[in-house]
């Protein structure tokens, strides 16, 4: 799914340039710290060279076996790893393509054959995006953003937004430490993330204030407002436009990003951010309009915080993640029509949710009893569903990267450590503890990267170019294990003991 934040070295030899650099002497080097040497140079480039080259030898081998008498220019013959089998008969469209991995050349599996550091081969021990998008989603949000403050200064003024926006930085928080949470193991881009909430903070809530500004227009054209029309607004109004301008922005993060956007735990993550930023920007108009309206600090204002920034910082993310885990269920076929259809019965029940909780405002006269029988539930079942869909990326990672084991590219014990919790809390724990933190992070990315690339090869999702990207992977996941193999651990700090103090006359 996610691609490498690394820039591509735009040089053509970016691959020899080690060959080439003037030798020096080799600094000493200092227990803990990576051998120079070791660090690679322009890994991207590297690794799409040495793509190269392999195809380089495959091609000259076919040609050397071709019969001599022959005349005919020799057909191009493709990869091993770039081939798939046509699926078994019997077998659904897109759900399992035959591809068996490519074997490792033979440096690269005689490396793999020993573990590249001993935390590996340690049992485990259980305990109970693109810069396109940035710039797209920054133009838009800019420009929604600044009509909306401009909004803010006219409506509540200067002083009562900044205070609004220091009060909504609270559940902002919260809900950013879930996006964490739940995207720990196969990290998204940062671009995508960061254009979901400013999708979400700006052109979504944008659009909800222009719908409402000309319903109320509407309204007070037709002899003004009434409770009724109040209660449509809020109950009705609300919810349709709001879903849906949240989910066109997970909707529009699926068509411009498929490469990176691999199923239902993406969706989820990309809801989550984009109603994070759109809860955002809601509530620092509601906490200034309730400071306003109570002249100042008081019960009143504290209750609305409580409520909308304590009880319920997760209420939009509920409702948004409905349409973001059907479109990340459309994703794993990878068909844009399919996400579109995906969108339209997502967001039927983000709205019913919103109706629900906005509607209970209206009817419910003990909210607090109404939340702990109705919302909290809610709230407990999407987080199962979403520790379920976590488990399932773990299984499937293992899966995958114990086919490249089997091929030559990786120690089957490494995929262990690298394809389960346990064992990857237990490698980063290894890794802080003697100085490799940052090379065991690059590998573990690595190889998380390189099963997802091949789960979608093996969905019938190569018309995005997985293939050629499991060529670079590959050799970038190499890569990354020679450097984790040729770094040098520090040795942990032993305590001392301390001789018993003797204290006088004793």
């Amino acid at each position: 799914m996610a691609t490498s934040d690394e820039k591509p070295a735009d040089q053509p030899d970016a691959a020899n340039k080690v060959g080439g650099r003037p030798t020096r002497d080799k600094p000493e080097v200092r227990p803990g710290a990576v051998d120079p040497s070791a660090r690679p140079v322009g890994k991207q480039a590297q690794a799409a060279a040495r793509v190269a080259e392999e195809e380089a030898k495959k091609a000259a081998a076919a040609a050397a076996a071709a019969p001599a008498a022959s005349g005919r220019p020799l057909a191009p013959t493709a990869s091993p790893a770039a081939t798939v089998a046509p699926a078994a008969d019997g077998t659904p469209r897109a759900v399992r393509v035959d591809h068996t991995p490519e074997s490792a050349p033979a440096d690269v599996a005689a490396t793999a054959a020993q573990a590249a550091q001993p935390v590996f081969a340690q049992p485990i021990k259980k305990r109970p995006g693109p810069i396109a998008l940035v710039t797209i989603g920054l133009i838009l949000a800019v420009l929604a953003i600044v009509v909306i403050l401009a909004y803010f200064l006219v409506a509540v003024g200067p002083e009562l937004t900044v205070i609004g926006g220091v009060l909504a930085l609270i559940p902002l928080a919260i809900v950013l430490f879930g996006v964490w949470f739940i995207d720990r193991w196969e990290p998204e881009p940062r671009s995508g993330l960061i254009f979901a909430f400013l999708w979400g903070a700006g052109v979504a809530v944008l659009l909800a204030l222009v719908v409402d500004y000309n319903v109320s227009e509407q309204i007070a054209a037709g002899g003004g407002a009434t409770n009724k029309t109040i209660l449509m607004q809020v109950v009705v109004q609300a919810p349709i436009v709001e879903e849906i301008a949240k989910g066109l922005g997970v909707l529009l993060i699926f068509i411009v990003g498929r490469r990176f956007f691999d199923g239902p735990v993406d969706g989820i993550v990309y809801a989550t951010t984009v109603a994070g930023g759109f809860a955002f920007t809601e509530n620092i108009q509601y906490f200034a309009v309730s400071i306003a309206e109570a002249g100042g600090l008081d019960g009143t204002v504290g209750e609305t915080f409580f409520v909308r920034g304590i009880l319920a910082p997760f209420s939009h993310v509920m409702f948004t993640c409905c349409t973001g885990l059907m479109i990340g269920l459309a994703a794993r076929k990878g068909s844009i029509l399919l996400s579109i259809g995906a969108f339209i019965v997502g967001v039927i029940p983000a709205i019913l949710l919103h109706m629900l909780w906005n509607g209970a405002l209206f009817v419910v006269y003990d909210f607090y009893g109404y939340y702990l029988i109705v919302q909290v539930p809610l709230f407990a079942i999407a987080v199962a569903i979403v520790l379920l869909l976590r488990r399932s990326e773990a299984k499937m990672t293992k899966r995958h990267l114990s086919e490249y084991a089997a091929a030559g590219w990786l120690n089957e014990q490494e995929v262990e450590m690298v394809g389960t919790p346990a064992g990857r809390r237990q490698a980063r724990t290894w890794a802080k503890k003697h100085g490799l933190k940052p090379v065991m992070k690059e590998f573990i990315r690595d190889a998380t990267h390189l099963a997802f690339t091949r789960n979608r090869i093996v969905t019938g999702r190569d018309m995005i170019g997985s293939q050629k990207d499991e060529q670079v992977l590959l050799y970038q996941v190499s890569e990354s294990r020679r450097v984790l193999a040729a770094s040098q651990p520090r040795q942990a700090a032993v305590t001392a003991e301390r001789a018993p103090v003797q204290t006088p006359g004793a």
